[in-house]
């Protein structure tokens, strides 16, 4: 007899890692922050190795509470995952279930589509616009009476794309107030628009609106795993019971309140990570690469039939990049070296062409 499995699950990838990058080469495949940890968040971890032996605060109490004080909202708005994707997973399953529809756009988020069937949901992508962002009009579009969350990762990841404020605003506003709109800002604090950060004053003007950040990006705490969501109370306390208990350990906890005290430290290596970006964007367009303006921390080119070309030619210079096949590729923006090495890695590739 064959073991139970269940049914739908072929249906759903396994999420894909960025691959990781050999001794010497440049990992830029995963969007991480290419600094180590600050020294101050580093020995707050240290200091609470000693209680390791100790189950969590289940609720985060104080971390919530920090963050309920910095952004003018109640700590019951606020809810903690173990990442952005954890995160993105409760907000689904809060609100959606089997029959309802999740809307999206597409390419995003690697991860939409297989939360969203996990739920038992069904997954509703919207093609990107032909400057490779959200297409606002057609997501009202694909909006039906089954439809209960969209998501809008702003900036998008793998594009780099931003919805500006005003755009966004309209969007929220048309959008029905029993569909609960996420703006994903996982990469807002690379975002040197002016719709900086919308997605909070959205949620104070708008009832129908949660935000999503994480601490793993710009805070260098991806191998922590650690996000938050502030959300409408009836939804943050559903996400509570959805959420998988003692998810966030203590030592994540530890190390987000370190960043919240370090952040004119972490703003000094955002602007770092900036500055790469806006090189590494120069780099590929000047080797005559399509690549997308962007304001997150990567580079999307979308470089269609030669995807697996640039890969290639990036591999054999050193740089592991995240590849969607037949699409294009995504280049983490990463230190002056890494950089360096793309540029490098360009140039061998022109000088053959060239030739």
């Amino acid at each position: 007899m064959p073991l139970p499995t269940r049914a739908g699950l072929d249906a759903v990838p396994a999420y894909r890692q960025g691959r990781s990058a050999p001794v010497g080469a440049s990992k830029l495949s995963s969007n991480e922050s290419p600094h180590p940890p600050l020294p101050s968040v580093a020995q707050a971890v240290r200091d609470r190795l000693d209680g390791i032996h100790r189950y969590p605060d289940m609720s985060a109490a104080a971390l919530r509470e920090r963050l309920a004080a910095r952004y003018g909202v109640d700590a019951a708005e606020v809810t903690v995952g173990a990442g952005s994707v954890e995160i993105a997973s409760q907000l689904i399953h809060a609100v959606a279930g089997e029959g309802d529809e999740v809307v999206f756009a597409w390419r995003s988020f690697e991860a939409y589509p297989s939360l969203v069937r996990i739920a038992g949901a069904t997954p509703v992508p919207v093609p990107l616009d032909a400057d490779h962002g959200h297409d606002l009009e057609a997501m009202l579009a694909a909006i039906t009476p089954h439809t209960r969350l969209i998501f809008v990762c702003n900036p998008n990841n793998p594009t780099g794309t931003v919805v500006g404020a005003d755009e966004l605003e309209r969007f929220v506003a048309a959008v029905p107030h029993d569909v609960l709109v996420v703006v994903d800002e996982a990469y807002v604090h690379f975002d040197r628009t002016e719709s900086h950060g919308a997605g909070i004053e959205l949620f104070r003007r708008h009832p129908h609106v949660a935000v999503l950040h994480t601490f793993s990006k710009a805070y260098g705490l991806a191998g922590l795993r650690i996000g938050y969501a502030i959300a409408p109370v009836e939804v943050a306390e559903n996400q509570r019971k959805v959420a998988v208990p003692f998810g966030v350990t203590d030592l994540a906890q530890a190390a987000a309140l370190a960043s919240l005290d370090a952040e004119d430290e972490l703003a000094t290596r955002i602007d770092e990570v900036v500055v790469q970006r806006d090189r590494l964007y120069t780099v590929l367009t000047a080797a005559g690469w399509p690549a997308v303006r962007s304001q997150a921390n990567f580079v999307w080119v979308p470089a269609g039939e030669r995807t697996a070309e640039l890969e290639s030619v990036l591999q054999a210079g050193g740089v592991i990049a995240r590849a969607f096949a037949g699409e294009g590729i995504r280049i983490s923006s990463g230190s002056t070296v890494d950089i360096d090495r793309v540029a490098a890695a360009l140039a061998t590739l022109r000088v053959e062409v060239d030739a």
